[in-house]
C-alpha cells in the first residue's frame, strides 16, 4: 500500500522548484538535477509529481496562480491601461523569464493533446477568463487581452525584445480605451 503524500511537503517542494526556476530555469535540466536545486532526490519529487513532466506542469499551474492573484488584487480593471502596464511590468521581467518560456512549451504540448500537459486544458484560459469576469470585463475583451500578452511574452521570450514588446503592449492598451 502506498504512503498518503504530504500535502505540506509537496506545497514546499513546488514552491522550492519555482524558485529554482527563477534561478535559471528547468525547462532542459534533468529531475536528479532539480531535485538537487531544491536539495532534495528525485524519489521524492517523482513521489509528489509522478514524473518530471507532472512538476514541469504543477510549476505551471503554481506560476499561472499566482500571477490570477496579482490580477486578481485590487486596482485599476484589468483592461485599462494602468492595469495592463503593471501586469506586463510582472510579467515580462527578467525573473519571470524562463517560467514564461516552460508556459510556451507546456502549452504547446497541452495543446497537442499530449499528457500530462492536456490537463491545463481548458483551465488555462478558463481561470483568466473567470478573473477578468469577475473583475467586470467584456468576456471578448477579456480573451482579446489574454491573447495579446500572452503573444506579446510569446515574442518576448523567442526574441528579447523588452523594448519593442513593451511598446505594442502601451499601443493595445491605448486602443483598449483610456483608464476608467
Amino acid at each position: 500500500m502506498a504512503r498518503p503524500r504530504d500535502p505540506q511537503r509537496r506545497e514546499d517542494l513546488l514552491a522550492a522548484v519555482v524558485d529554482a526556476l527563477a534561478d535559471g530555469g528547468i525547462g532542459t535540466r534533468s529531475l536528479r538535477d532539480i531535485a538537487a536545486a531544491v536539495g532534495t532526490s528525485h524519489r521524492n519529487l517523482l513521489h509528489h509529481f509522478g514524473s518530471r513532466d507532472g512538476l514541469l506542469v504543477a510549476v505551471v499551474e503554481e506560476v499561472e496562480a499566482r500571477q490570477r492573484a496579482l490580477a486578481a488584487a485590487p486596482g485599476p480593471a484589468p483592461a485599462t491601461a494602468a492595469a495592463l502596464a503593471r501586469m506586463w511590468d510582472d510579467l515580462s521581467g527578467e525573473g519571470l523569464r524562463p517560467a514564461e518560456r516552460l508556459f510556451f512549451e507546456c502549452y504547446a504540448r497541452g495543446a497537442g493533446g499530449e499528457a500530462p500537459f492536456d490537463r491545463l486544458f481548458p483551465g488555462i484560459v478558463a481561470s483568466w477568463l473567470e478573473v477578468g469576469e469577475d473583475r467586470g470585463m467584456d468576456p471578448d475583451l477579456a480573451r482579446l487581452s489574454l491573447a495579446v500578452v500572452r503573444g506579446l511574452l510569446l515574442d518576448l521570450a523567442g526574441t528579447g525584445d523588452r523594448e519593442a514588446t513593451t511598446r505594442a503592449l502601451a499601443l493595445f492598451a491605448a486602443l483598449v480605451g483610456p483608464d476608467r
